[in-house]
């Protein structure tokens, strides 16, 4: 999925409910990859427990390299649905005098290829 998109906000919270099972119940992960000027940007969100209410949400800044924290389902709910229903990219809000073109994106891959930082995959 792409950001900004048409989608409905109850299309989104439905996507993002969908995902949660999800990551609950199979090896999978979601990333969130936003481009910007200086490189790309991904938070992604792997489950914990076998319940699905702790998650570990693993943010990259090519910069600063990787940070990891333990949040909530409810917080990865949360931040899902604020982000896929930005009506503009992450990137076009940098204050930079360089634009990028590429969209934000949002999918779901297998963990090992989010451990790893493959590209290939997702959906």
């Amino acid at each position: 999925m792409t950001i900004p998109n048409d989608r409905s906000q109850i299309s989104i919270v439905s996507l993002v409910e969908c995902v949660l099972v999800e990551l609950t119940h199979e090896e999978v992960g979601a990333e969130y990859v936003s481009a910007n000027v200086w490189g790309a940007k991904r938070t992604q969100f792997i489950a914990v427990d076998d319940v699905g209410e702790m998650f570990r949400k693993r943010h990259y800044d090519e910069r600063h390299g990787w940070h990891e924290t333990t949040i909530s389902r409810q917080a990865v709910r949360d931040e899902l649905i604020d982000r896929l229903t930005n009506s503009i990219s992450l990137a076009t809000t940098r204050s930079h005098p360089t634009t990028v073109d590429e969209p934000d994106t949002f999918r779901v891959k297998p963990t090992r290829q989010l451990r790893t930082g493959s590209q290939n995959g997702g959906c």
